[in-house]
């Protein structure tokens, strides 16, 4: 029994070594497969190399990145609290010159703040609008302050909750009267608030000015901005009326003033204005014209439809307010030399409504030429005695009136 055992392991070793040797045969006759397997290796280990190099470069920008973002954000920050900072404090210490500003009925705080920092009171209307909401700063009211770049937020704050300036508070009542054009406006603006007259013509002339106006009113203004050879782009635009001045108000300010309440009035007209096929330019043109020519409501009324009938025909106004606004002078009398004058606005050479008004015109005129009197006149002619004015449809009726009621040649003593 034990013979035939240990015959059987001999052969199951036997066996077992065949296989090996087998094995053995086999990679040694298969090269190709462990150069297979080294390559592979060889590879894996290139691309976690790679890999590796990879990882740190995203890394090394992720943190210059951060970094940066850190340091701006630093820096961002650290400039917008100097900013606010600086804004809440007041915008000059040591300036106590007042200003006086206007806030329009219903304007938020936001808007205020605007109004403030256009006007050099404040830094920053922003903050200031962000600082009235933090400290519960309500109940602003509208009116005319008297501000310095020295008061604090909450010194404005305080004044904007008790209410403006009383109109008995003014420091002048400036008056301009119907009729007046800019060169009369001037002189008046400086004889009773002290501003200068040259200022106030530079700012007639100052385009930027205008087209800030225009924006602000646009329906009034657009007609006028696009006339070309006029002397003053704001002449007609001023408003005849009585306007509360106090110390501080800018010669910006006291105009803006004064376009607003034409602005205003003309308001409920510009529908009128439209459906006469006129235009905001031309109404205050012939307003202007009818302004001086006029007395009387119903005077103006037929001179405003003189004048129509006269462009209707593409007959000269010949007007002698535009002889002496093209003279730049205020007289009585027009000489027959005078109409000789080469100005755009002499219209008794040109036909047409000329450049633009020729002065500042009342409602009343403006009312007048929207609505005037139906005729089939083509002259008239006033008493310069009495006033009164005289109509004619032809020329050699006209001509009879001016011997009799101008020359005063039928006149007996």
């Amino acid at each position: 029994m034990k013979r035939e055992q240990h015959s059987n392991e001999s052969e199951f070793l036997g066996e077992n070594n065949k296989n090996n040797k087998a094995e053995e045969t086999f990679h040694s006759s298969n090269p190709d497969g462990k150069k297979a397997d080294v390559v592979d290796r060889k590879e894996e280990n290139l691309r976690k190399s790679q890999r590796r190099k990879e990882d740190k470069i995203v890394t090394r920008i992720v943190a210059i990145v951060v970094l940066a973002l850190v340091i701006v954000g630093g820096v961002f920050g650290f400039s917008t609290y100097r900013y606010v900072a600086s804004s809440i404090k007041p915008l000059d210490p040591d300036n106590s010159k007042k200003v006086v500003v206007d806030i329009p009925s219903g304007s938020s705080n936001k808007m205020i703040g605007q109004i403030l920092e256009d006007e050099k009171v404040i830094k920053s209307g922003m903050v200031f609008n962000y600082y009235t909401k933090f400290n519960n700063l309500t109940g602003f009211q509208a009116g005319k302050y008297q501000l310095s770049p020295d008061m604090t937020l909450d010194e404005i704050g305080e004044l904007l909750q008790n209410g403006g300036l009383a109109a008995d508070q003014a420091d002048a009542r400036l008056t301009i009267p119907e009729g007046y054009d800019i060169d009369q406006i001037g002189d008046t603006i400086e004889k009773h608030t002290g501003l200068k007259k040259k200022d106030f013509i530079a700012l007639m002339k100052d385009e930027k000015f205008f087209d800030e106006l225009l924006e602000q009113f646009p329906d009034l203004l657009t007609d006028a901005s696009k006339s070309e050879g006029v002397r003053y782009r704001l002449e007609g635009y001023l408003f005849p009326a009585t306007y509360d001045f106090y110390k501080g108000t800018s010669l910006e300010t006291l105009v803006t003033e004064m376009v607003s309440a034409t602005n205003n009035v003309l308001a409920e007209y510009y529908e009128q204005i439209e459906n006469a096929g006129l235009n905001v330019h031309e109404v205050l043109t012939i307003a202007s014209l009818v302004e001086k020519e006029g007395v009387t409501e119903d005077d103006r009324k037929k001179i405003a439809q003189v004048f129509f009938n006269r462009l209707e025909v593409g007959m000269p106004l010949q007007s002698d307010i535009s002889i002496l606004y093209a003279l730049g002078v205020h007289k009585e009398m027009v000489l027959y030399e005078d109409l000789e004058v080469d100005s755009p606005y002499n219209l008794y050479k040109n036909t047409g409504y000329g450049p633009g008004p020729f002065d500042n015109p009342s409602e009343q005129a403006i009312k007048a030429v929207l609505e005037p009197t139906p005729n089939n006149y083509y002259y008239f002619v006033a008493d310069l005695e009495t006033g009164k004015v005289y109509y004619a449809e032809n020329l050699d009726e006209h001509n009879k009136l001016v011997d009799e009621y101008v020359n005063k040649t039928n006149k007996t003593d």
